[in-house]
């Protein structure tokens, strides 16, 4: 028995036209659950690293030009606001250079303030070793931290009248529009660390609660701005806050220091505007235990579904008729070859075509051990079954 809402049987019950859909339009569709002339075709990113070797396997110059991977047109617009994403959005940021040298690696300071070891010359393709996060102690907040998250600061917004009616003017031409924020659990992160911030649960709860209504206090203001000129159709949150085994902490903890502070933000900003915007929570890591606790402060659709962590968005999409779905094609499948990348679509394709509600994108961003040759094949396969 089929659990899913069909896409195909609407389709066809309701009698639609088979038209090419403009990618705003086939975005909305498929947020709202109706019928897609195809599934979304995008990208979560590519790693620079995978496009230079493509380049050495044959890829042209203007592969993007010519779409040579088949992607829609863009068909969400981001406003810009800088509001954060994977760290706060320090202003000003802190100065980036290196404390130390030691042997082959380095300790440098990052824009947020962070300590990392790294090795010399290089800054990506490995996780680095975090020596020192920027709160350390109330001390460090209130003189070094609290103040460059400072909603009120009039510098914060220069440029976003130019930016809202870009948006406007890009939802005049069918274009959904978007804006993202930090997420609570990577703000308090980037701030602490994530062993400095499971201790402040227990030992330093004031500080927890006072950086959260900081974060509420900017994030609102940030809104208040962005949704008096434009309204949103989408609100992202990044918000890593899954390993490989579950929540990195308790539903108690989330409940206690997160969600009154989501709660506060989403909805205020949805009463600012008609139209309800999407909340798309962004994680990594088993996202399971995760949904019916983002469920609670209003999440509308998750991403990217991490398949190494037992993610299979089949499964997902089955408990979670409802939720809106994007990512769950396994990156490590993708480096494996034609047979392993066509059973995996097998799979995933014809089942959430038929569900609805999905957005198929590799579960991260795509790594340098994938071919072009394979990864054109998985391209060529994705757009033959997502219809």
């Amino acid at each position: 028995m089929n659990v899913f809402p069909s896409a195909k049987a609407a389709f066809q019950h309701k009698g639609e036209d088979t038209r090419k859909m403009k990618s705003g339009e086939r975005i909305r569709a498929t947020y709202e659950f109706r019928p897609v002339d195809h599934l979304v075709r995008r990208v979560f990113y590519i790693w620079q690293e995978a496009i230079e070797k493509w380049q050495q396997q044959g890829l042209p110059q203007n592969y993007q030009e010519t779409n040579l991977f088949n992607f829609d047109p863009d068909g969400m617009t981001e406003v810009g606001l800088n509001l954060g994403w994977c760290e706060p959005p320090f202003r000003p940021a802190y100065e980036e250079k290196v404390i130390t040298t030691e042997g082959s690696t380095e300790i440098i300071q990052d824009f947020a303030g962070r300590w990392l070891r790294v090795f010399r010359g290089r800054r990506h393709g490995f996780m680095p070793e975090y020596v020192r996060h920027p709160v350390t102690s109330e001390k460090d907040w209130e003189e070094s931290v609290g103040p460059r998250l400072d909603p009120s600061d009039p510098a914060r917004y220069e440029g976003l009248d130019q930016k809202c009616t870009d948006a406007l003017n890009a939802a005049a031409g069918g274009s959904m529009v978007r804006q993202g924020m930090v997420g609570g659990y990577m703000y308090l992160r980037a701030l602490m660390g994530p062993e400095g911030g499971l201790y402040a649960f227990y030992d330093k709860p004031d500080l927890i609660h006072a950086m959260m209504r900081r974060w509420a206090e900017l994030m609102n203001a940030g809104l208040e701005r962005i949704q008096s000129r434009v309204a949103l159709d989408e609100l992202g949150l990044g918000e890593d806050i899954c390993y490989n085994h579950g929540l990195l902490i308790s539903p108690e903890m989330y409940r206690e220091f997160l969600l009154p502070y989501y709660q506060e933000v989403i909805v205020a900003g949805r009463q600012r505007q008609e139209q309800r915007f999407l909340l798309h929570v962004d994680t990594d890591g088993w996202a399971g235990p995760a949904i019916p606790l983002y469920r609670e402060a209003g999440m509308d659709a998750m991403s990217p579904f991490e398949v190494a962590s037992g993610c299979d968005v089949v499964e997902i999409g089955k408990k979670w008729p409802d939720l809106v779905i994007a990512g769950g094609i396994d990156k490590r499948v993708l480096a494996a070859g034609k047979h392993a990348i066509e059973e995996h679509l097998q799979h995933i394709i014809p089942a959430m075509v038929e569900r609805g509600g999905y957005i198929p994108t590799c579960d991260h961003g795509v790594p340098d051990d994938v071919t072009l040759e394979n990864y054109l094949y998985y391209r060529k396969r994705i757009c033959e079954l997502d219809h």
